[in-house]
């Protein structure tokens, strides 16, 4: 079947639901998956869920989550207090246990999107870069303070570096994909460069 491409996802209602003791605002929109983001500095939770999505299931996966945000809350509030960041082992562990939480349903999503695959994923601290891709051995190297930032720009490295198994430079190819893949992936890729790199 022809991939479609992405439709600008419509909000429908907004609404703020109790899980536990976490409160998250939940904005249903014409869409098909669901995404949460910690907001930075408030460390509000927000789910962006399907229009017909019921209330159990979005407590669901937020439960599903929960480890996931309180890591998030946890380094916010710990680049609140402190002016200088400085990578403690553990920081480490939980940027590398924030990617790996979520590169399973990601690479799951996207495989069948692109039509490719790497065929190893390492994660690493880098300086300069988001990540990188060696396209003749599909390997694939993303930066570890992903693990600590919002969802959606994982999601976008991700399948920026991806695209390079494809088109290995920037080109018009490249372009090409990508605005089939993540129509605002330039809007993904100015906000993401705008974020501190420590």
């Amino acid at each position: 079947m022809p991939y479609r491409r992405h439709q600008k996802a419509r909000t429908v209602s907004c609404t703020v639901l109790r899980v536990d003791d976490l409160e998250v605002n939940v904005t249903r929109k014409t869409m098909r998956n669901m995404y949460l983001r910690v907001k930075p500095l408030t460390g509000k939770i927000e789910v962006s869920a399907p229009a017909r999505m019921s209330d159990a299931k979005i407590a669901a996966f937020v439960r599903e989550r929960q480890d996931w945000i309180e890591r998030q809350r946890k380094a916010m509030a710990e680049k609140a207090v402190s002016p200088s960041f400085e990578w403690t082992d553990e920081r480490k562990q939980s940027a590398q246990a924030g990617i790996n939480v979520q590169l399973p349903a990601l690479l799951e999503r996207w495989e069948l999107v692109i039509g490719r695959k790497p065929t190893h994923i390492t994660l690493r601290l880098m300086t300069s870069r988001w990540g990188s891709c060696t396209p003749a051995t599909g390997r694939i190297r993303l930066n570890l303070q992903l693990g600590l930032m919002e969802p959606r720009f994982l999601e976008y490295v991700l399948v920026h570096e991806m695209t390079h198994l494809w088109a290995s430079g920037h080109g018009a190819e490249f372009q090409r994909r990508m605005d089939m893949y993540l129509p605002n992936w330039r809007t993904l890729r100015r906000d993401l460069n705008r974020e501190l790199v420590w």
